[in-house]
């Protein structure tokens, strides 16, 4: 790993695999780098450089409690600096982010963005829910934070969060807590997508799975509307919120070429 300053001074983690165009992959919520490397390891064998890295407050990245989506985007625009002119993939709120990221200034040369979770005003989470989460994990209740998060945050259903709680990985989770305010208040300041957010210079390509959350589908197929010129490509190999990275390489590659 290597590590990048961001502008307020939080250090940023980040590695690189392969050699060609660079790739930046912007993860999604509750996850690190290394939940990132079939798809980095893909867009190696594709013969570009995949950047993955640990966005604050995970994995080998430091904090900076109170963090705001602008320092989120700062950290983006840190990592490209440190490696180059590059495009930039992300999934879930990683592709809010980066399309965040990309509407301040943050130079990308293209924008892939896999199944972001916008809601476009309609059935967002409580307007409190990123001060509740910051309650827990200021308390220490790490385990409520990440069950809140999932259930309120993200909509998954009681049974399913239930089983990720009572299974071997759910421990694994713990540390990524304060990460998921951080994930809160970008959601949320996203979800309805600003007019500088439609209007990306980059090209924009939408991935989603024919497989995956009815919101997700959704927003995908909004997201291609409201942005003049953007491409919506369906992944049959991605399902339910899971980006396949042969199938994802491959689309990226198609595009980059």
């Amino acid at each position: 790993m290597h590590t990048v300053t961001s502008a307020d001074g939080t250090s940023i983690a980040y590695a690189q695999a392969g050699d060609g165009p660079v790739v930046v992959i912007v993860n999604g919520a509750m996850s690190t780098a290394a939940d990132a490397a079939g798809l980095a390891t893909a867009l190696a064998d594709a013969g570009y450089t995949a950047v993955t890295w640990d966005r604050r407050a995970r994995g080998s990245s430091g904090d900076t409690r109170g963090s705001t989506p602008e320092r989120e985007a700062e950290d983006l625009a840190a990592v490209i600096d440190a490696v180059g002119d590059a495009a930039v993939l992300g999934h879930s709120s990683g592709a809010v982010l980066a399309l965040y990221a990309a509407s301040r200034g943050v130079p990308v040369r293209a924008l892939f963005l896999s199944e972001p979770p916008l809601r476009f005003g309609e059935d967002e989470p409580a307007d409190d829910l990123a001060d509740r989460l910051q309650a827990d994990v200021d308390a220490g209740r790490l385990d409520e934070a990440i069950v809140t998060f999932q259930l309120e945050g993200v909509g998954l259903p009681r049974e399913m969060v239930d089983g990720i709680r009572a299974s071997d990985q759910f421990a694994a989770l713990l540390p990524l807590a304060q990460s998921t305010v951080y994930d809160t208040n970008l959601v949320r300041v996203c979800s309805t997508p600003s007019p500088e957010m439609l209007g990306v210079a980059a090209p924009v390509t939408v991935l989603r799975g024919e497989q995956t959350f009815p919101l997700l589908l959704t927003a995908a197929d909004r997201l291609v509307d409201a942005i003049d010129g953007a491409e919506l490509v369906v992944v049959p190999e991605s399902v339910m919120h899971r980006p396949d990275p042969a199938a994802t390489a491959r689309v990226v590659s198609d595009r980059l070429r």
